[in-house]
């Protein structure tokens, strides 16, 4: 594990591994840097891939307020983290909250984006602004964790374990098909109450913060080559036409459904693996 401590004191840890074009890899809730084991390496025999932990997760900065979990604020720190790697330009490549911070870094910072791999979310605001009884049912976690604190924070705090899991064995499949290595790291990160704090920050920003934010942006576009793979078996993909719900925002995309639920780059990282680097490729 490698730090980089941006100029505002946020540390964000990281690893990079191969050598080619540049890639950065987002993992997404409830996870870190480690959800990337069996996809990182294969990808870096063609690339140089990076693989952080978003802000507020895994062994990055805890920081202390609810507008400092936004997505700018990650992508930020994404950003000049690749910048200080010496990579102004990259592919970027995000599940579930690290794609939505992807997303939001494509718009904020469209000239650093080579091509943008979304997988397993459709828009932010789409999803809050027309909410569905299906999805406020199975994505109930949204407006739990965005409650005041300490509330869902003690709640979580009593058994973070059996928490956090029944999350991955909801929205994913069963505990077996998860990497026993990958899920003593998510073990570890979720057990720190610090990060059971940001990770509802997280959530209380994506209403408070994002929400507006991408209401300011919902004219625009995002123009560089993108893909959306989403879980064939998944609420996503059974709720939503998620390529449709893209269609206005990504005006060079392909979309591509994989086996498995939510998790499917932990399920089913074979699978993942090929779609994104047959993509990359042909990107560069």
């Amino acid at each position: 594990m490698t730090t980089f401590t941006t100029a505002d004191g946020i540390t964000i840890a990281h690893d990079v591994q191969g050598d080619g074009p540049p890639v950065l890899l987002l993992h997404g809730f409830p996870q870190t840097r480690a959800m990337w084991h069996a996809i990182a390496p294969q990808l870096a025999q063609h690339f140089t891939v990076v693989t952080a932990d978003l802000r507020g997760y895994g062994a990055s900065t805890k920081p202390a307020q609810i507008e400092d979990m936004s997505f700018r604020h990650m992508a930020a720190d994404q950003r000049l983290l690749m910048q200080h790697l010496g990579f102004d330009h990259f592919h970027l490549v995000g599940h579930d909250r690290g794609a939505r911070t992807a997303h939001r870094m494509a718009l904020d910072s469209p000239e650093t984006i080579l091509s943008l791999t979304l997988m397993d979310i459709v828009p932010t605001h789409l999803l809050l602004d027309a909410l569905t009884q299906q999805v406020a049912r199975a994505y109930y976690h949204w407006f739990f964790l965005a409650q005041p604190a300490p509330f869902p924070e003690t709640l979580i705090g009593h058994d973070p374990n059996a928490y956090f899991e029944s999350c991955l064995a909801g929205w994913g499949g069963g505990m077996d098909t998860f990497d026993a290595d990958a899920l003593a790291a998510y073990r570890s990160s979720w057990r720190d109450p610090e990060c059971i704090r940001t990770m509802c920050n997280d959530y209380r920003a994506a209403i408070d913060v994002d929400f507006d934010l991408d209401a300011a942006d919902l004219g625009r576009t995002v123009d560089c080559p993108a893909l959306i793979l989403y879980g064939a078996d998944g609420i996503m993909g059974q709720a939503y036409d998620v390529a449709a719900t893209w269609a206005d925002r990504l005006t060079n995309m392909q979309a591509v459904g994989l086996p498995g639920g939510h998790f499917f780059p932990d399920t089913h990282p074979e699978e993942t693996t090929k779609a994104i680097a047959e993509f990359l490729k042909s990107q560069t």
